[in-house]
Parts: structure tokens; sequence; C-alpha cells
């Protein structure tokens, strides 16, 4: 059952054209819209894509430097407890400890401390300078903590050249038994600043890296107003520590200002690098080029509503183009079945006939069971192959000249059966069920897979009770059942009653 073409109509006011003429700017305006929307988009993919890889160069050198360091005291550790140290000439005793000290670079000092805290011994020469470290919280950590491992402290001023440093460290001695000291370097914050100097980041961009505990160790360009500010509270440091990695667009707590965060986790420390780009400075170059090209389409639109207002013509011959354009405007595009407006036309003019002749009026709803999943999977054009196979089964299934098959939106389907009881509806349901089970679905590596559908079958006696939109409402809601049940199934439900009853159908 085709629905009937609308006579052609033939555009005779050439105020119509005229109308045309001013919607045919607003076109204009509309893709100008889009097209800037475009270009935003790609100034946010370019700073994200800069940050990120600026945030891996970064945390590539620190990591690496961190474990460098790491290495050095994990080589004293094992020293350590291999030599009787104390029967070793200082000179041998020196080469033995701290050989491995020479490759890290930016090692300021590398001290052994005993189990009061004391220093005993000193990569800087014998005898060691004379420290007492036991109030550093990272000494305390040690000694509470026998599993901690590599540790590493917030910004603390060294005690031995008196400037701001990290301390790494490790506990000595042999794992579980009693506290024996630890062994420590220290990193001075100024490695840092040599990092960052070369980077530029806009007026307002910042480089921060946090310790887990919130203290922010260093920001570049500005740097910290005071020694290891603590943002723990902090909406944005606590969803960096939480997540690890990614990227969000939060207000600095400390300035106010609005920035694109990337971040990442250095290594497994509990070290975390953020690279935060003002998105007033993103968008900066974007406001230019939307500001030029908004006044030249703006420009355009008035010459071309002055060029519609000239008209004075009506255009001919548009009777087969306007045929065309009815039929296009019934018909899917995709799976060239009718679509919800022809199928909602075809509906109404069979139930009216219903009415007046009597007889049942069956109809089936379809929906693809797990649709999604092809387009999340394969992506849209493998998800189009599948509605355009179950098109060609529902069309295989409904097969007499009254049957009416359409494609209602998205991955739904309907069809119409005039005439037609339980019995024969039901077995239109079960050919649909067997031509989807058939459908062979092509996609790069191989098949999609088995694809169902679920259906919902609704029969109603339009003479004796109920109306076209209780139909379609049974039909939906016999469907919805359907999909409840487990999918790849049919559930039906009867006009007449008032509270009707689904029953399911295995597929």
């Amino acid at each position: 059952m085709n629905p009937p073409s609308r006579r052609p109509v033939r555009l005779r006011s050439t105020w119509i054209w005229i109308a045309l003429g001013v919607l045919a700017p607003l076109g204009m305006v509309a893709v100008c819209s889009v097209m800037l929307l475009e270009l935003r988009q790609d100034a946010w993919d370019r700073a994200e894509q800069t940050s990120t890889n600026l945030l891996q160069v970064i945390e590539r050198d620190i990591d690496r430097n961190v474990e460098i360091i790491d290495v050095a005291l994990q080589n004293v550790v094992e020293n350590l407890k291999a030599y009787d140290l104390e029967q070793i000439t200082p000179k041998y005793r020196q080469r033995i400890l701290f050989d491995r000290a020479v490759n890290a670079r930016d090692l300021n000092a590398l001290l052994v401390l005993d189990q009061h805290g004391n220093s005993i011994y000193d990569a800087a020469g014998w005898p060691p300078r004379r420290y007492n470290n036991a109030d550093r919280p990272y000494f305390q950590a040690h000694k509470a903590d026998p599993s901690l491992g590599l540790g590493i402290s917030g910004p603390v001023v060294s005690r031995s050249v008196g400037k701001p440093v990290l301390i790494l460290s490790r506990r000595t001695g042999v794992p579980g038994g009693s506290f024996s000291g630890i062994v420590l370097g220290s990193l001075s914050l100024s490695y840092f600043d040599r990092l960052f100097q070369h980077v530029k980041l806009g007026r307002d961009g910042t480089i921060n890296l946090y310790h887990a505990d919130g203290t922010r160790i260093v920001r570049h360009p500005v740097p910290n107003s005071e020694l290891a500010p603590n943002f723990a509270d902090s909406p944005n440091v606590q969803r960096i520590v939480r997540e690890e990695r990614g990227s969000f667009i939060g207000i600095s707590p400390s300035d106010g200002i609005r920035r694109l965060y990337t971040f990442t986790r250095v290594g497994d420390t509990p070290l975390y690098l953020t690279v935060a780009l003002s998105t007033d400075e993103i968008e900066a170059g974007w406001r230019q080029k939307a500001l030029v090209i908004g006044a030249l389409v703006i420009a355009l639109c008035f010459v071309a509503v002055g060029l519609a207002l000239l008209v004075q013509w009506e255009l001919r011959r548009r009777n087969a183009a306007e045929a065309e354009l009815a039929q296009l405007s019934r018909t899917d595009a995709l799976t060239g079945l009718p679509n919800r407006r022809a199928f909602e036309e075809a509906f109404g003019r069979a139930f009216a006939e219903a009415c007046r002749r009597g007889g049942p009026v069956a109809l089936l709803a379809v929906d693809a069971d797990h649709f999604k999943r092809y387009n999340d999977r394969y992506g849209h054009a493998v998800g189009d192959r599948v509605l355009q196979g179950l098109a060609r089964a529902l069309s295989a299934a409904a097969c007499r000249p009254t049957d009416f098959a359409a494609r209602t939106g998205g991955e739904e389907f309907a069809i119409l059966l005039p005439g037609t009881d339980a019995e024969g509806a039901a077995h239109v349901a079960e050919r649909v069920h067997e031509a989807v089970s058939g459908l062979v679905v092509e996609a790069e590596g191989g098949s999609v897979g088995r694809i169902t559908v679920s259906i919902g079958l609704a029969l109603g006696l339009p003479r004796q009770s109920g109306t076209l939109a209780d139909l379609f409402g049974l039909a939906d809601a016999a469907l919805y059942e359907a999909k409840a049940m487990g999918r790849n199934r049919t559930c039906y439900a009867l006009m007449d009653a008032v509270h009707p009853t689904s029953i399911a159908v295995e597929a």
C-alpha cells in the first residue's frame, strides 16, 4: 500500500521566491555557524594535543631523574648490607657506598642517617657533615612504616645549602627488621626551573607539580609565593589525584582564571604534573577569525536579501521536480522504505477503512536489538548497513499488496497489516524473525554477528472499540514488554481488552 502522490503545485507568487531569498541567507548563517563551531573545536583539539605532548615530555624527564636518584639510593642500601664498612678505609668506603651517585646529575646531597636521625655517611666526603634530621616528616614516615619503599617529601629547606629541595629517601636495613635508619638524596627545586624555563604557555598558562597530599611543589612561570602551599581542599587537585590522568576545564583556586587542565601522574611516584592553558587564550585566535568571517557572511546575507527582493518572475516546468520531492519527503533515504510521515498517513487511511467496513487491523512495532552496539563497535557505516538489511527483511516478510512496512525512526520499524487476524499477524512476525536471523552484515574483520529484533504485535477491531492512538500505544507497550523479557521475541496485545495481556512468543 503506497501513499498517493500529491498533485503538483505550480509556484505562481513571486512572494514565495522572495521568502526563499530571505531563507537562503539564514542557511548561510547556519552553515557559517557550523563552520565556526568546527574551527573552535579545532582550536581546543590543538590546545589539548599540545598540552598532552608537553606533559609527556616533562613527565618522562622527571620520572627518569627520580629513577636515577632512586637507583643511587638503592645502591647505598645494598652496599650497607653487603660490606662491613667500618673495616674499610674511608676512601674506599666512599667509593663503595656512593659510586652510583655520580650518575645523578641533579642530586645535591646524599646522606645515610642512623636510627636516631644522625648523619653517619655523606657522599660529599669523610668525615660526614653533622646533621640530625629525626624531626623531618620523611624520617618519621620511614620509622613508622617499614613497607614505605621510596619516599618523596614535599619541599623543605635544606639544612646543608639553605635552599628548597625535595627529599627522596629509602629505609636501610633488612625488610621487616628493626629500624636502622634511612638513606636520603636531595633534589633542588632549581632543577624544575631549568626544565620549564624554555616552555611558553601564553600569558596565563601554567605548569604545576603537586604532591599526592595536595602540596604544590613548583609553579611555572610564576613561582609559589610561599614554600609548599597546600591545595588539598581544591576540587581541581582532588580530581587530579583521584583520576591520575586526563583533562578537564576548571577555575584555578589561586588566581580565579578558567583553564584547560591536562594532567598525569609521574610514573609510580606520588607526584602529579599538570599543564594548564587559559581558555581565553585558547580561543583568542578563533575569535579573530570568527569576527572576520561573521562580518563577511552578514554582508553576503544583505546582498542575497537585496537580490531576492528583485526577483519578479516565476519558475515554470516544476511539476516533475515537485512530484519527485513529494515522493522523497515520504521515503527514508537510507533504507528506501516509507518514512514515518508516509506510515502515519497510511495508518490513518487503513484504520478509517476498518471502521467503515469492519475487520481487524494488525500492527507490528519492530525494533533492532542492541543497535547502539553496532554503531559503537563498528561505526555508523556498519550501523547503516544493519538498518538496510532489516529493511530488506521486513519488506520480504510483508509480502501482500496491502501490507505496509516503514521505518518510523532510528532503529524502529513498523508493519501495518490491514484485514489480518492475530494468527496471520503472528505468522508475519515469525517471518520477520526468520528473515532477520538470516541477515549477514559484514564489518571490518568479519561479520557483525547475529542480528535480532523485538516485535510488539497489536490487534484491534476499530468498529467495536478503541482508537488509532490506542492501537499504536498497545503495539509500543508490547514492544517494550518484548524488550523487558529478553529481546528477540514477539509480544502481543488485543485492543478490545481494558488491560491488555501481552503474551511472549519466542522467535
